[in-house]
Order: structure tokens, then C-alpha cells, then sequence
């Protein structure tokens, strides 16, 4: 399948980490996610119903991030990718990136992310 709806960027602060301080404080997160459908109904129709509401895939991940807390990213993108496939009949498989921008490291760095692909 070469058809997808991507949503880049969405923030929220969350309480996800290993660490009491990340769990006491909270952190923002950014979601990335690609989702893989076949686009070729909505595109010969000009048909929103035909497609994916991206708004409320972004809606869903948001409540993931601000949801209960997890100790890591990887679950945190595995639960994102469970909602966005049992949510959506149509998608076939998704990519996640969850970005941890401000994780607890003791040297510069600019972001720490995690990716996964899951498929129906």
C-alpha cells in the first residue's frame, strides 16, 4: 500500500518515564504518525467520508499522551498504534514516532524517539 495520511507534531504534556520526577513533573511529548490506507475511493470521489478525519486521529493521540502513565515510549507508541487501528477499519498499518524531547540525559542532545510500524 503506497496511499497514507501523515500528522506530524502533535504535543501534549504527559507523565510518562521511569523516573519520579517525570512522573511527578510531566514532559512534552510529539507524536508522528503514518498511517497507510487506500486513498483512491476519497480521491475519485472528493469524498471526506471516503477517507480518514484527521483531526480526530490527532484527538486520539493527544488523549494517549495525557492517559496513563507509562515507563516507556515504546508502550506509549504501541498504544497509540493499538487505538489508531482498532478506531480506524480502513487503516492497514501504522508508523509511530514518539519524540521525547526532554528526556533525562546528562549530555546535550537534541531529541530521543522512538519509531514502530504495526500492521493489521
Amino acid at each position: 500500500m503506497s496511499d497514507s495520511i501523515k500528522i506530524t507534531g502533535v504535543k501534549a504534556v504527559g507523565f510518562h518515564g521511569v523516573f519520579p520526577e517525570e512522573r511527578r513533573d510531566g514532559q512534552e511529548f510529539i507524536v508522528d504518525a503514518e498511517l497507510n490506507l487506500d486513498l483512491a475511493p476519497a480521491g475519485e470521489s472528493d469524498d471526506l467520508s471516503k477517507t480518514i478525519d484527521y483531526s480526530k486521529v490527532a484527538e486520539l493521540i493527544h488523549n494517549e499522551i495525557i492517559g496513563t502513565p507509562v515507563d516507556l515510549i515504546e508502550a506509549l507508541a504501541t498504544r497509540i498504534s493499538k487505538q489508531i487501528l482498532s478506531e480506524l477499519d480502513s487503516v492497514h498499518s501504522v508508523k509511530v514516532t514518539v519524540h521525547k524531547p526532554s528526556a533525562p540525559i546528562e549530555v546535550n542532545f537534541g531529541d530521543v524517539s522512538v519509531s514502530i510500524e504495526r500492521h493489521r
